[in-house]
């Protein structure tokens, strides 16, 4: 599996969820329980996400995990 567009395609479908749904990159993080810095350097692929991370943000924007892996 290549991690970095693994990485890329999970930031790419998390930030078109959070703008489809009109949140901020402040909001997504504070409902996740994640620092914005954080949050926004997953969206910017400068940090991958481990799967207790995902977990927070498929239920903090109420989607499946599908909506937001690539695999």
């Amino acid at each position: 599996m290549n991690t970095d567009k693994t990485t890329q395609e999970i930031a790419s479908s998390l930030k078109a969820i959070r703008r489809k749904m009109g949140l901020t990159q402040a909001d997504v993080a504070e409902k996740a329980g994640l620092s914005t810095n954080f949050y926004a350097r997953i969206e910017r692929s400068e940090q991958q996400p481990t799967i207790e991370t995902l977990e927070k943000l498929t239920r903090a924007l109420g989607v499946k995990s599908s909506e937001i892996l690539p695999f």
